[in-house]
């Protein structure tokens, strides 16, 4: 169990859990040493035991740190703590692509076509080092306030040329984004990479995938077979050329996709260009149906075709076991369908609606529930919630409102309270410690910035201004933005007879300036007075500036002999 405090490798202190994967759990630490946060990511005790897991995941480290791209994620340390392995990569700050889809829906063209740029080119570095994704998805891109867009946890890719491909390792992408070819149980290929980005384009047009159903299964089979839907019925209004590039990529014939993720970037760069809104609608060379499975390696930085006939026997031990194994998990699927689906419908047990429990204690539940015939399990699942209050329940398992057989059991889902915080009035407070504060409750802080001169004596990092009113309720991956002052030095009015050559110089050794004196002659002004400078008060210091000043010199006035000095008498 990783606590906050505790010190990872002797350097990286845990400050709070911030996802959990199927292999590995990520933490957001403090680098003790650099004195920056980092992403430390740590394999699951559960796997950490079992060698073929923790030589997958050294195998991502050894192929993550390979990659030096600005758009992938940074991967800083790889080691071992006493039975835990780990990874500590760049702490990016920003929203994930779906956090951002499902705050705003569907994106601007110029907007996905931006993004896409970016992560084509990207995962074209990425093969260009011989190393697919293989779970590309808008859960693992973060956009950053600036607009970059950054890809991470390559917590499933493999290096093309590792040669460990197997049927039980390469189905593990989001099944959302997942090609037509892993969905049917084959190995992931760079083609694979393309169809995901795609899949991911198309989401960002149009605010939401392109298939869906009741589960998993129901939605690889769409990729296999479906066609993907028409964005330009979608939307009239929208360029053929983007739909042409969505169903270049996403076709389900890998030989109809782009070659490569950078042929996709090179398509994107025009895909505004007005000359290209009408272009004729794409259409496949190969089949989309029905077409050879052949494989896809890379060698000598081209693609090349590989039938693989001659199979390795590890490979055919790996598919022995797989046989049995699937065949046992058949025996069970329909084990269970017999159980949940067909004996529920020969049964004579009459049909219950599930209750409304919501709100009540677990007690009032539970009688509720066992009134009308149900059996009330007794251990509860907890979730937090922000409407119901602490022990009340929020639900059931089964859900409310569905019918089951008498008899059925029923788990209560009881809140565990607001995950939340309420957000106070933070203006005149230190913003890095309102920043950790929040950021410990999972709360994204933005900043922006505000031009303050620094004759008003502004307090550096103090908090100006926040965008979300005093009182509302702020929980993990909502966002907040707060003012500080950018302090900024103008320029005095030297030529007010206040200041000297020396003042000035002063001034501009204080904020990195470079001074150029040039001396005048003005009978109208005393000796040392500044009658010129070439930037203008009040306009603002910037470093490295040249400041340009004349200052008055006059020749000396030869004074007129007295007559005591003639040395004359009378």
């Amino acid at each position: 169990m990783i606590s906050r405090g505790q010190l990872i490798n002797d350097r990286y202190e845990i400050i709070r859990s911030i996802g959990e994967g199927g292999m590995a759990n990520v933490y957001l630490a403090q680098d003790t040493i650099l004195d920056r946060k980092v992403a430390v990511k740590i394999l699951r005790g559960d796997l950490a035991e079992d060698e073929k897991f923790v030589r997958r995941f050294q195998r991502e480290a050894i192929s993550a740190s390979s990659l030096n791209d600005p758009n992938i994620v940074e991967v800083y340390d790889v080691g071992e703590d006493d039975g835990k392995y780990f990874i500590v990569m760049e702490y990016v700050q920003g929203l994930t692509l779906k956090q951002l889809i499902k705050k705003r829906g569907s994106l601007t063209l110029p907007e996905v076509v931006d993004i896409m740029l970016q992560l084509t080119s990207a995962v074209a570095h990425a093969h260009e080092s011989y190393i697919i994704h293989r779970d590309i998805k808008p859960q693992n891109v973060i956009i950053l306030e600036d607009g970059r867009v950054k890809i991470m946890d390559f917590g499933i890719a493999v290096a093309l040329n590792a040669g460990e491909f197997t049927q039980t390792n390469s189905v593990m992408g989001t099944v959302y984004y997942i090609p037509p070819e892993q969905a049917n149980g084959g190995a992931a290929t760079i083609k694979s990479d393309i169809y995901s980005l795609g899949i991911l384009m198309y989401e960002l047009v149009t605010g939401h995938v392109p298939f869906k159903g009741d589960n998993p299964v129901e939605v690889a089979i769409k990729h296999m077979n479906e066609p993907i839907p028409s964005i330009c019925e979608y939307d009239p209004e929208m360029p053929q050329s983007i739909e042409n590039i969505i169903l270049r990529a996403s076709a389900k014939n890998p030989k109809n996709r782009y070659e490569s993720a950078f042929d996709m970037h090179e398509d994107l760069e025009t895909a505004l260009d007005k000359d290209r809104f009408n272009e004729p609608k794409v259409t496949y060379r190969y089949p989309e149906k029905n077409f050879d499975d052949d494989k896809e390696v890379i060698k000598g930085g081209r693609v090349a075709r590989n039938a693989e006939k001659d199979e390795n026997k590890k490979d055919k031990r790996m598919n022995k076991a797989l046989i049995v194994v699937g065949s046992i998990v058949g025996v069970l699927i329909a084990a269970m369908l017999f159980v949940f689906i067909l004996w529920p419908k020969i049964s004579d047990k009459p049909d219950i609606e599930i209750p409304d429990v919501q709100g009540m204690t677990i007690k009032q539940a539970r009688s509720t529930l066992e009134d009308k015939g149900f059996v009330v399990k007794g251990k509860t699942k907890k979730e937090a919630s922000d409407e119901v209050d602490e022990d009340k329940v929020i639900g059931t398992d089964p859900e409310i409102g569905d019918t089951l057989k008498e008899g059925s059991e029923i788990t209560l889902i009881v809140s565990t309270g607001s995950e939340k915080i309420e957000i106070e009035d933070y203006t005149g407070e230190d913003f890095e410690k309102v920043k950790a504060k929040l950021e410990e409750a999972g709360i994204i802080v933005l900043t922006d910035e505000k031009d303050v001169p620094k004759d008003d004596n502004p307090e550096e990092g103090t908090i100006l201004d926040q965008d979300v009113e005093p009182g509302t309720k702020l929980g993990d991956g909502d966002t907040i933005t707060f003012t500080i002052p950018n302090i900024y030095v103008s320029y005095p009015n030297f030529t007010d007879g206040t200041y000297t050559k020396d003042d000035v110089q002063k001034f501009c050794d204080e904020n990195g300036l470079t001074l150029h004196v040039t001396e005048v002659q003005d009978l109208q002004s005393e000796n040392g007075a500044i009658v010129y400078q070439n930037m203008a008060a009040g306009s603002k210091v910037s470093k490295g500036a040249n400041l340009r000043i004349k200052v008055v010199k006059n020749p000396e006035v030869p004074t007129t002999p007295s007559d005591s000095d003639t040395g004359d008498t009378e």
